[in-house]
């Protein structure tokens, strides 16, 4: 189905749906859809290709304080939507009777309304292979490409409803050596740009020949490192992990619990705001209510806004700001600095260029402390010059340094780094970072 046929349907579930509810019931349906185009690259050649088109509607069920939840595919079929529905709805009147009650729980409430649907410049899908593979065909490359039109839909009894919709695209490749080291990329957005596309892969082309030296081995120590966005990317979504949750900063769980009691703080030039201006994700959340365009979160290195779903807001007293169930971030940017790109290797000097992290984990949560792993085409630097590759490195390092005292300058450029997870359905947005240039990075081994 397409979206306007998808739209067509949810809005029919719901009219019929609502309209089987007693007095003392609640619900809400959440739609989530998708048509996307999927190609798969091996070696420069296609391995796999194939459409899908898919949906579900999840409901959720309220009464008495008790809440449960069941999702079903959409099909587009009437009698077999409306059966399912019908069915689901029945099921859930039986179930939610018998569990215990929820003291926190967030009951529909207002009448907001939205419709945002963002049109973009796709390829068109018999122009892919040809558009993407001519400018690799000497090259190992490999990759993942996925696009098309996604859909978010949310209504509820009390007369909240939002449609969503976007179309975007993400190329998802590396390239190989013969020795098996790789040089990482994704290219991503609601516009194909040929020219952004070969000026990416000419960058890529010139790291993947300086991977083919021999590796050099680095001592564990303290090294100025240029962080690339992609590896900014990979730091800033510890944020959504134990960070800047209000749930977390309540329960003694947060890594920036320090920074929240003014014991610490980031670089001045640190600015941290979720921002949904670019049309990437909806700003309605699971019970329809609606972010801010855009929330700062850290600005000027001091925390600004925490993020407030209704659940934590009714727990301790707080007021909501439209944050997901999660209290994770959803569209991120982190504002750029003044660093030139044609700058950089002479900035940095002398110590690591390192393009991607990967395996990032928590190592010691209340000082902020993050470890993990150097990954595909990093470097060793000298006299502001690439000498030679170097092999995978762990780090250790807090936040308060790379994005606080240690903080040397950001870029004046920003990247796109986009969610590329297909796993159950394909992902929406991604994150506006720059690149970063920190004193005295810590590798452990």
């Amino acid at each position: 189905m397409d979206s306007l046929s998808l739209e067509t349907t949810f809005d029919r579930l719901v009219t019929a749906l609502l309209d089987e509810l007693h007095e003392d019931e609640y619900l809400t349906l959440r739609l989530l859809g998708e048509q996307s185009q999927f190609v798969r690259f091996n070696q420069a050649k296609v391995r796999q290709a194939g459409c899908v088109s898919d949906a579900e509607v999840r409901l959720t069920f309220m009464q008495n304080q008790r809440t449960s939840s069941f999702a079903f595919p959409v099909t587009g079929n009437w009698e077999t939507d409306w059966n399912r529905g019908r069915s689901a709805l029945s099921d859930l009147r039986e179930e939610v009777a018998q569990l215990p009650a929820d003291p926190y729980l967030v009951l529909p409430e207002g009448d907001a309304t939205s419709r945002d649907v963002h049109t973009g410049a796709l390829l068109p899908p018999e122009a892919v292979v040809d558009a993407i593979l001519p400018s690799v065909a000497d090259l190992d490359f490999t990759g993942f490409y996925a696009a098309g039109s996604l859909v978010r839909g949310y209504a509820d009894s009390i007369g909240q409803k939002h449609w969503f919709a976007t179309e975007s695209f993400a190329l998802d490749y590396s390239l190989f050596t013969e020795a098996g080291q790789a040089v990482k990329s994704t290219f991503a957005g609601s516009q194909w740009d040929q020219s952004t596309y070969t000026a990416k892969l000419a960058l890529a082309r010139q790291q993947l020949e300086q991977l083919i030296q021999s590796p050099k081995v680095i001592p564990r120590g303290q090294y100025r490192t240029y962080l690339a966005p992609a590896a900014v990317s990979e730091l800033l979504q510890m944020f959504s992990w134990g960070g800047l949750s209000e749930s977390s900063l309540r329960r003694g769980g947060s890594a920036l619990r320090l920074l929240q009691q003014g014991e610490k703080r980031l670089s001045t030039a640190f600015h941290l705001t979720e921002n949904f201006q670019r049309g990437l994700v909806p700003r309605f959340n699971e019970w329809g209510e609606v972010a801010p365009v855009k929330l700062p979160l850290i600005q000027a290195g001091q925390l600004a806004n925490t993020l407030i779903n209704s659940r934590t807001a009714k727990e301790y007293n707080l007021t909501p700001n439209g944050a997901n169930i999660r209290e994770s971030l959803r569209s991120p940017e982190i504002a750029p600095g003044d660093l030139p790109q044609s700058d950089v290797l002479r900035a940095l000097d002398r110590g690591l260029y390192v393009s991607n992290l990967h395996y990032l984990n928590w190592s010691d949560r209340p000082t902020g402390r993050v470890t993990g792993m150097t990954r595909y085409a990093c470097f060793w630097v000298e006299d502001g010059e690439i000498v030679a590759p170097i092999q995978n490195l762990r780090f250790d390092e807090s936040l308060y340094r790379y994005f606080g005292e240690n903080l040397i300058a950001l870029t004046d450029f920003q990247e796109f780094i986009p969610e590329v997870g297909t796993y159950d359905h394909r992902d929406l947005g991604g994150s506006w970072v720059p690149g970063a240039l920190v004193e005295a990075f810590t590798y452990t081994l």
